[in-house]
């Protein structure tokens, strides 16, 4: 079932392929519209399962357990540094390739990921806490995450929130700088991404050719750090 749902993935591909610009022969990760993923990527993960609690909401110190999946913030294997941008908390960044198979490490106490209501998304969203840790403001969202799928999605997604004011309260054409890569089920890197989101919510949707994203690791350089909602992921759905 899981070939048949793949070669549909890769016949799907051909043909987004062919109305996208093409990309260079040997990359195997192709971005699309978030729009576009739902029949791609099924599954929809959201963070609603909790009461409502604005920041600092909920901190996960083990990780996210979701129905397909576990978030963290490194998969095993991964050292964890740090940088710091001119302006801003410093950033995790993640080095080393994971070790086989793949599986997600928790962060430092305070340092892992949180939950708590977004004014923007107007629900709950994902902040990935960075090197200071909850409840400094200044980690909120400038860390890591790395989203491990039980079984190989062909396509993922998810929708990001970016805003950093400047020291003269003016964000006016200001661009969230993220890195994914994404991981087969033995460690190897497949692909590596990065976005350029513009402020506020944008979608991000990506495509491999191979079916074979067993999971996917979140960065950002984003002076005000970053958040993210609508996770979707999977392979399109085989009937007959």
């Amino acid at each position: 079932m899981m070939g048949r749902a793949r070669r549909l993935c890769a016949g799907l591909a051909a043909s987004l392929l062919s109305a996208l610009a093409a990309p260079a022969a040997a990359e195997r990760i192709t971005p699309l519209p978030y729009e576009e993923l739902p029949p791609l990527a099924p599954e929809l993960l959201t963070f609603e399962r909790l009461p409502a609690k604005p920041y600092p909401g909920y901190v996960f110190d083990h990780g996210i357990a979701f129905a397909g999946g576990r978030i963290g913030e490194r998969f095993a294997g991964q050292t964890l540094g740090e940088v710091t941008l001119d302006e801003g908390g410093p950033h995790d960044v993640l080095r080393g390739r994971p070790t086989a198979p793949l599986a997600v490490e928790p962060g430092a106490p305070g340092e892992g990921v949180s939950l708590s209501l977004h004014s923007a998304f107007r629900s709950m969203a994902l902040y990935p806490l960075g090197p200071l840790g909850q409840p400094d403001p200044e980690a909120r969202g400038e860390g890591a995450a790395a989203i491990l799928f039980h079984e190989d999605a062909c396509a993922f997604g998810l929708r990001v929130h970016t805003e950093y004011t400047d020291a003269f309260g003016a964000n006016e054409g200001h661009l969230g700088e993220i890195d994914l890569t994404f991981y087969a089920r033995d460690g190897a890197e497949i692909g590596r991404v990065t976005v350029l989101a513009p402020e506020h919510i944008s979608g991000h949707g990506f495509l491999d050719t191979g079916g074979g994203i067993a999971g996917v690791t979140v960065e950002n350089r984003d002076p005000g750090g970053i958040s993210f909602d609508d996770v979707r992921f999977g392979c399109p759905n085989v009937t007959g």
